[in-house]
């Protein structure tokens, strides 16, 4: 596979962390240089499969990709382009932030049985949709299930997946089935006729896995893993977890039946089954990749209480060298070019992720690494990622303070634009109590120097948090004093004044 971080494919996406590899391709977490967005691309060598079978993939994954783009439905990855270059077909796809299936599964033991449920309740509104196109997606595993932050079920590389047409000859012709066998169906292991029965199959699989915490059938040869299924009665359940209700257990043996007509009718059927056993709706817990969390509170906005987060890992570095042999300064030099192209985000994930290495190699309180925060806030600050950007300057304005006391003028700065996150974010009571924590060092310095603006700004933000939180006589004196002030110093006609004004006349409207 020629495919190399910093390579860009088709001209506009610049590839940066390979997060998956197989036989016939990779998945690489890149960037589209023309939205400025971070994307998935999965890269596929036909030239990996011998003779006509070649073309044949490649006439098939093309059309495939048309027809996956068509199925609409929020438990699908967004397919966002596809085609080829040079030897190598590409699909691009949605970046999904959360945890595949199988991690999330193996942070979690024993995997609770209502998270199950509500996973498999999740996975059936998906298949509803693929199955209706109609496509089999032949490929259902925990590798290919993300759960993002909110709870919600994303599935991936329905690039696989096998369009129903009798007229198109199979890519399982030579032999050779599609799809991962500890999760294959009989039939589809015997070569034979796969529909939405064999994706059935597949999530009795991965719902036997996510209740007893392993696969029905495995073995030491993908060819024994294919017998058992063949052959082999599946353990029930319960005799694996007792607290199992007897209704899921039966349904995961009807999923897992040898003979499709045994099996439920659709995706639909087992939803149906699935939904008598969902969380009635509640408070969730509020805790992440939750998959309960959409039945709990249908449509509710994630998070449900937006307060300041801890600080989050920064992800991976797009084309920066490997963290054994980073070039901060190349890194450095890169960011520069970057959001010279108005390419803010991958700027902003190179800066992210050579900090740690910088200071690694020059020490935490370096000027360098300094820096380089500097540049990182003010980065996810112009890039509008007030929650990123909000535990980096208060970590500055911290470090700063207690190398320069807390009335230094870049402390003071790095705590003005912490309050303007808090703003942002939508938290006025702890804006406001650091704006009025500033006012006084404001005051203090530029008003002694005669450059009373800044504290004639804070004032201003002062006033209009006060009115945000339904405090309108503080709201009205705070900013009539200020008019006063801004006109005595500024004139009556300076623009701050101006606004004053306007707020006032408004707020006199609602008072009266």
């Amino acid at each position: 596979m020629s495919a190399a971080a910093g390579r860009v494919v088709a001209g506009r996406y610049e590839l940066s962390t390979l997060i998956g590899q197989g036989g016939m391709g990779q998945v690489w977490t890149a960037y589209d240089k023309r939205l400025d967005r971070r994307v998935a691309v999965k890269l596929l060598r036909p030239d990996k499969v011998a003779g006509h079978e070649a073309d044949e993939l490649r006439r098939r994954f093309v059309r495939e990709c048309r027809v996956t783009a068509q199925v609409d439905h929020p438990g699908l990855v967004t397919v966002h382009d596809a085609g080829s270059e040079g030897e190598e077909l590409f699909l691009v796809m949605q970046f999904v932030d959360g945890a595949d299936l199988g991690d999330h599964l193996a942070e979690h033991d024993p995997y609770p049985w209502q998270w199950a449920v509500a996973v498999a309740a999740q996975l059936c509104a998906v298949l509803s949709a693929v199955h209706a196109v109609p496509i089999v997606h032949r490929d259902l595993k925990p590798r290919n299930v993300m759960v993002k932050q909110d709870g919600t079920v994303t599935v991936l590389d329905l690039g696989v997946a096998s369009v129903m047409d009798a007229d198109t000859t199979r890519l399982t012709h030579t032999g050779t089935p599609i799809g991962s066998p500890a999760y294959m169906a009989p039939e589809q292991a015997m070569g034979g006729a796969v529909g939405p029965y064999t994706d059935l199959y597949a999530l009795g699989v991965l719902m036997h896995e996510l209740l007893s915490g392993d696969v029905p059938f495995s073995g030491s040869t993908a060819l024994g893993v294919l017998h058992r299924h063949l052959y082999e009665p599946p353990v029930p359940v319960r005799r694996l977890r007792p607290e199992v209700p007897e209704a899921l257990e039966a349904l995961v043996l009807r999923l897992l039946a040898k003979d499709p007509q045994h099996r439920p009718d659709s995706a639909q059927e087992v939803y149906e089954h699935l939904a008598l056993l969902l969380p009635s709706r509640s408070v969730p817990t509020g805790a992440p990749l939750d998959p309960t969390r959409p039945f709990l509170r249908p449509h509710a906005p994630w998070p449900d209480r937006a307060r300041t987060p801890a600080p989050q890992p920064a992800p991976a570095a797009p084309s920066a060298p490997t963290a054994e042999k980073a070039d901060v300064a190349a890194a450095v030099d890169e960011v520069k070019r970057l959001l010279g192209e108005g390419r803010i985000t991958q700027a902003v994930d190179i800066l992210g992720s050579i900090l740690p290495v910088a200071a690694e190699q020059h020490g935490e309180h370096s000027p360098v690494v300094r820096t380089l925060r500097k540049q990182y806030a003010a980065t996810l600050l112009d890039d509008g990622q007030y929650r990123r950007a909000l535990p980096e300057l208060r970590r500055l304005a911290d470090e700063r303070s207690a190398e320069a006391g807390q009335a230094d003028p870049q402390s003071l700065r790095h705590r003005y634009e912490a309050a303007q996150c808090l703003e942002q974010l939508g938290d006025p009571a702890a804006a406001l109590a650091e704006y009025r924590a500033l006012l006084p060092y404001y005051e203090n310095r530029y008003v002694a120097a005669g450059d009373p603006q800044q504290a004639h700004d804070v004032r201003r933000r002062i006033g209009h948090l006060l009115l945000a939180l339904g405090d309108r006589p503080a709201a009205h004196d705070t900013l009539v004093r200020l008019l006063h002030d801004v006109e005595r110093v500024q004139g009556p006609g300076h623009p701050l004044a101006a606004d004053i004004r306007r707020t006032l006349q408004w707020l006199g409207q609602v008072r009266g």
